[in-house]
């Protein structure tokens, strides 16, 4: 006589999955005791960058519930004194988060209302899309496995606590393109466009412990009006969204940092609950895209665009690009007619109390991806020392040095790059394939860089001396070292390299704006 196995659970809420650093000990917890302990936790420690930021996103979400800084009828004022109280408290209280916990389903594996899944895919997909498929970095369907010994054919499933953490890449940096079809009525589409976050860098505060990190990085009400109540997050609904529904509107705060997500996704469990073995992934809407502004990314604006819709573009991520590039649209103060946005959030940090302000960092998440097609390149992330007394709103002059600063090393290196290939063509003789960077322009700009961030580093900390000599040194130093084999070796190379040289010290004839 067999015994019947018992049903797959994992409770989101309950059970171990988050990565999470205190000193120099590593742990895993389940969300309610993230919450439980957050006073106690230093930081997260998700190993993967964009799962932390939509990790991050969650508890933010979460954070707000159990503290009640989700009321949009707060003024201004109230709402900032509730938050320095509950900073103040020094910790969450424990019955809100027993509360807000018991009060709502996390299991993953629940058949009717799994955390963050569609449980219909079962039924309106004829067949799964594959765990290969859902893993990030394993070959998946056709694809040749190149550097990895999974194929087709050796599927490993995956501990539930990482599944989770790829769950919510998903969810956010999604792909586009093909997905599994997916059949609602007489309708059938494979059709899937990209997740909210996709080639996204994220500026998240960092506190000197997790409890400081979620009550920091609460944005605030900046609408007209919302009703209270009207705002949910997806595991807050009694059932997942109607894929032919119109879209809801992005309320604070927790459709606008849960509830955007352009992907439905099926977990398929191991025995138990402990793996999974298979997923499902599909379109969640045909819907276009809502226009909302998420407070950790920085937006660029560019007005000539016909389009409105378009005028707003993402400060996509790049992993070859060093944080502290990022500085002048960090800490520079909004500005009406600026072409840049600093993350929203910043706009908070100001009313923060002191002891709190003082010490706290930028933690920067990026996930350098191709917008509009399947290819995910490489996920970075980053740690700014304590910054804000550098914004504008605090030292204004030290803000204007400091993004002068990132405006001479974004000069130089783009006069660099000009100069090296002209360079490049005159000792050449030809020009080089159309479409194709002259070697001395990437590998110069490629040494010129770190040392622009001495640079950098050296001109805020040392005399107000010139930024575009010093700049410039940089540049010249770094085409003269990528060029040193080819001077010594032609005369024609080392004479457009000096004529290249000079031309970097050469200042342009009007006032530059910001980019």
């Amino acid at each position: 006589m067999s015994s019947l196995s018992p049903p797959a659970t994992f409770s989101v809420a309950d059970n171990r999955w988050a990565d999470v650093r205190t000193g120099t000990h590593y742990d895993q917890v389940s969300l309610r005791t993230l919450f439980l302990d957050a006073h106690r936790i230093d930081d997260l420690a998700v190993p993967h960058p964009p799962a932390a930021s939509a990790l991050l996103r969650i508890a933010v979400s979460i954070t707000a519930r159990i503290t009640g800084l989700d009321d949009p009828e707060l003024t201004a004022s109230e709402w900032n004194a509730l938050r320095r109280r509950c900073l103040d408290q020094g910790r969450f209280d424990p019955d809100a988060v027993h509360a807000y916990f018991d009060q709502h389903a996390w299991d993953i594996f629940d058949p009717v209302r799994p955390w963050l899944q569609d449980p219909s895919l079962r039924t309106q997909c004829d067949h799964s899309t594959g765990i290969n498929v859902f893993v990030p970095g394993r070959p998946g369907g056709n694809n040749l496995a190149w550097f990895s010994p999974h194929n087709h054919h050796t599927a490993q499933p995956v501990p539930t606590p990482e599944a989770l953490q790829i769950l919510l890449i998903h969810h956010y940096f999604g792909r586009p393109g093909k997905g599994t079809p997916r059949t609602i009525g007489k309708t059938t589409s494979a059709k899937q466009t990209s997740g909210p976050l996709r080639a996204s860098v994220s500026f998240h505060p960092l506190g000197r412990t997790l409890h400081e990190t979620l009550l920091a990085g609460v944005p605030a009400f900046t609408g007209e009006e919302q009703l209270p109540g009207a705002d949910t997050c997806p595991w807050e609904e009694p059932a997942a969204p109607d894929p032919k529904a119109p879209l809801r509107p992005p309320t604070w705060p927790g459709r606008q940092l849960t509830g955007l997500s352009r992907h439905a996704i099926l977990l398929v469990p191991g025995q138990g609950g402990a793996t999974v073995t298979d997923a499902y992934i599909s379109w969640a809407t045909q819907q276009p895209k809502l226009v909302t502004t998420d407070p950790y990314l920085a937006y660029r604006f560019i007005p000539q665009r016909k389009n409105v819709a378009r005028r707003r573009t993402l400060h996509r991520a790049d992993a070859s690009r060093a944080w502290w590039r990022e500085l002048e649209t960090l800490l520079l103060a909004p500005d009406e007619h600026g072409a840049h946005r600093r993350p929203a959030i910043f706009d908070t940090l100001n009313d923060l109390p002191e002891p709190v302000r003082r010490s706290l960092r930028i933690r920067v998440h990026g996930f350098d991806q191709d917008s509009s097609q399947a290819s995910d390149r490489q996920w970075y992330t980053a740690l700014t020392p304590p910054l804000l007394n550098w914004t504008q709103d605090h030292d204004p002059v030290k803000a204007q040095r400091i993004a002068e600063c990132c405006r001479e090393a974004e000069w130089a290196a783009h006069q660099l790059a000009t100069v090296a290939k002209a360079a490049w063509k005159a000792a050449a003789a030809s020009s080089p394939t159309k479409n194709q960077q002259p070697p001395w322009a990437g590998k110069a700009l490629t040494r010129y860089w770190p040392k622009a961030e001495t640079v950098f580093w050296r001109l805020l900390d040392g005399p107000d001396t010139g930024a575009p000599a010093a700049f410039a040194d940089a540049a010249a130093a770094a085409l003269r070292e990528v060029t040193e084999a080819a001077r010594i070796r032609h005369n024609s190379a080392a004479r457009a390299v000096a004529h290249a040289v000079r031309a970097l010290y050469r200042r342009p004839s009007a006032p530059r704006k910001a980019a």
